[in-house]
Formats: C-alpha cells, structure tokens, sequence
C-alpha cells in the first residue's frame, strides 16, 4: 500500500469532518462546534483523541476555544488599523461585530518611577489609571490599560464609558500629534488570561502605545488581544 493510501487516523477523520462542515458552509462563522464528548461518541474515539483534533483546529485558526463556554467556527481575522488611532467600538463596528466592554479599573494613582518615566512626569505625579476589557458579541477581543496625563485630560474619570470609549474621548478633547506603537507577541499574565477566558498558551498580541498632544505625553497604553481573535494592519503612504 502507497502512503499515500493509508486511511487517515481517527483525530484526521475527525478534523476532516469539521473542515468539510466549515468549507460547505453547514457551519458558518460563530457556530458552535460539537464538543469533545460529541465528537468521541459520533466517531467511537476516545475524548484524548477528539480533543487532538479541535486542539489542532485551533492552532490552524479554524474555531475558537473559550473556557467555560464552548468551541466556534472562527471568524476571518479583522485587520485592525496600526498605524491609525481609532476606537476599538469603531472597528468592531466597521467588521460588523457588537462591541460591549466592562470597566475593571478607572481611578486617580500616583504614577510609579516606570509609568513616571514613561510619561514625563514627576515620581508620585497624579495619573488617571484605567483598565477596561472590550468584547465583540460577547467574545472579550482586547484588554486595554492606560495611563491618562490630568492636565490633557482632567475629566477623564467623570465620563461615562458605557456610552463611549476612551479613545473616542482623548481623541475628541485631545488630538494626537505624535504617536510611537511598539508590537511584541507575548504569553499574558493568569489574571489577564482569566479576563481573556484564553489557554495558557494562547499566543497574544501586545501593543504599547504613547501618544503626545499640547506638546507633552498624553497617554501610555499596554493593549493585549488574543493572537486567535484580532491580528494589526498598517499601511504607510508617503506623502
């Protein structure tokens, strides 16, 4: 027998199976997938063995895997602008998603020598601290913490964020002049994957952003998305 006629193994089968679903379009972007038990009873294979399959179905971006929740057909990744500053409702909006977020801190700190130095700013100088997680129907796509100079934005705290985000905020009340973005993949900390709902392995996507207006360092920003669910997109035109 040729190789290339030896029958696939059973976690193939079943992969193959799930591939053909998504391709014939019998399962759609967002659908749930049969889950491990499903898939061992349908095929007469062990869970050890269904659970190859959807793990590797993962890794090739093929469904998505939320603890707690269940497994998804995934969605084609949205291109999220890097070199352009935009809200994130914004671009949850334009791939026609239903952006949601939850607020997990938003308070006045005194900027520690790292946050100080980065903005700066005097040690113990006041700082407007938020941390908020944005979701896309549901689905948590980003983890967003930022530093807020005072003097650009002095009723940053007051504002209520359930109606509009950040971004669309600062970019109102404080144009940005100059931007830098540092990209780097990163393995996120457990607290920030439990926010995430991700696997310890799950490959993350970090941008660090500063932003300047009036002259000074407005904001310092660390935004962490699953590798999974969002991937950045620039494009630069000379002029």
């Amino acid at each position: 027998m040729k190789p290339s006629d030896q029958p696939f193994a059973l976690y193939e089968r079943i992969k193959l199976s799930v591939v053909r679903d998504i391709e014939s379009g019998r399962l759609k972007p967002d659908d749930r997938v049969d889950s491990e038990t499903q898939l061992a009873r349908a095929f007469n294979a062990s869970r050890m063995t269904a659970n190859r399959a959807l793990k590797e179905l993962t890794e090739e971006g093929r469904i998505v895997r939320i603890q707690g929740v269940g497994t998804f057909v995934a969605r084609p990744k949205p291109d999220a602008a890097l070199l352009e500053i935009r809200s994130i409702a914004a671009e949850i909006r334009d791939w026609g998603g239903d952006h949601s977020c939850d607020i997990l801190l938003l308070r006045q700190e005194k900027a520690d020598k790292s946050i100080a130095g980065k903005m700066d700013l005097a040690p113990d100088a006041p700082v407007f601290h938020s941390i908020f997680l944005h979701r896309d129907r549901g689905v948590c796509v980003q983890y967003s913490e930022r530093y807020i100079n005072p003097e650009v934005a002095p009723e940053y705290l007051e504002q209520d964020f359930t109606r509009i985000t950040p971004s669309e905020y600062l970019l109102e009340i404080a144009p940005v002049q100059e931007a830098e973005h540092v990209i780097e993949a990163v393995q996120c900390s457990r607290e920030i994957r439990k926010h995430l709902k991700i696997r310890e392995e799950e490959p993350c996507l970090c941008l660090t952003r500063r932003t300047w207006s009036f002259d000074r360092v407005a904001t310092y920003s660390r935004i962490i998305s699953p590798g999974s669910r969002y991937k950045l997109r620039g494009k630069f035109k000379r002029q």
